[in-house]
């Protein structure tokens, strides 16, 4: 999603009060238009500072902040996004579950371009990204499942031709796959390729945090179709063709969420005795 004019009222607050959220959504630009009454909020993390200020504002009854991924201008390839403080800022603003939207490759022929999926494992074969917020100490987080499962039912239940399972590779970018590498990724029965999945997830996992990702199929990768390899004026373009369709997905999601009290994205670190902070 690339940058664009958004119409923000992005006036100081003269009431103290920094606007709080339930909801978070990280994606591109194009999904400002989806919140209304937005405000932009400064959040400083320890971290550094996110994307680009986070926007508050509400979808479907519901707060709701966005984070631009790669920025207002998509100045951040996915191997510099600042990972750690996107997810940090939600967390302080109050964010309890967040939604992820992204463009991937598709690997498998159950998956075609034009489609949405939610898959529910991931592949992490990142090398330069921070991926964790343990930086002395020791604590452990679980991820053998890494996205929530009520968030992916939500999606599902929103759009019936939302698929759901599969699996996702992250690769480090800002190159797309070789072909061998393509067709090594397909024979492992991986599902999707992307950049920017990892290390958001555990990242949320860590913060006590539901993550799910929504990601719509923009190419077959290079080795799963013959053919050109992938082509990014290609993918942007599917991808802007289909924005409408996932701001519904979101927006319809974001109404009915249900509470996420007791998952069990948060409630591992109970009792438990954490080797960082949670804002």
């Amino acid at each position: 999603m690339t940058g664009q004019t958004t119409g923000l009222d992005t006036t100081e607050l003269n009431t103290g009060q920094t606007p709080r959220a339930e909801i978070g959504v990280i994606g591109g630009t194009g999904l400002y238009e989806f919140l209304t009454d937005a405000e932009e909020v400064q959040v400083e993390t320890p971290y550094g500072d996110p994307s680009a200020p986070v926007t508050v504002g509400t979808v479907a009854g519901r707060s709701v902040a966005f984070v631009p991924r790669h920025g207002r201008s998509h100045q951040y390839p996915p191997h510099a996004i600042p990972y750690r403080a996107n997810l940090w800022a939600l967390r302080s603003l109050g964010v309890t579950q967040v939604l992820s939207p992204s463009a991937v490759g598709g690997l498998r022929p159950e998956v075609a371009p034009g489609d949405l999926v939610t898959p529910d494992q991931l592949v992490d074969r990142t090398w330069r990204r921070i991926p964790s917020y343990v930086e002395r100490g020791a604590t452990h987080v679980p991820l053998a499942d890494p996205y929530c499962a009520r968030i992916a039912k939500t999606y599902a239940a929103a759009d019936p031709s939302v698929k759901t399972g599969g699996t996702l590779i992250v690769i480090e970018g800002p190159r797309f796959s070789t072909r061998a590498e393509s067709i090594h990724h397909a024979a492992q029965g991986w599902t999707l390729v992307g950049m920017t999945g990892a290390p958001e997830a555990a990242l949320a996992r860590e913060l006590r945090m539901c993550y799910a990702p929504l990601c719509l199929v923009t190419d077959m990768d290079a080795g799963a179709a013959e053919g050109e390899g992938v082509d990014e004026d290609d993918v942007y373009a599917l991808f802007a063709e289909n924005l409408e369709r996932m701001r519904t997905v979101l927006a319809d999601t974001i109404g009915s969420l249900p509470d996420p009290a007791g998952c069990s994205c948060s409630s591992w670190a109970d009792g438990k005795q954490l080797a960082y902070d949670i804002p």
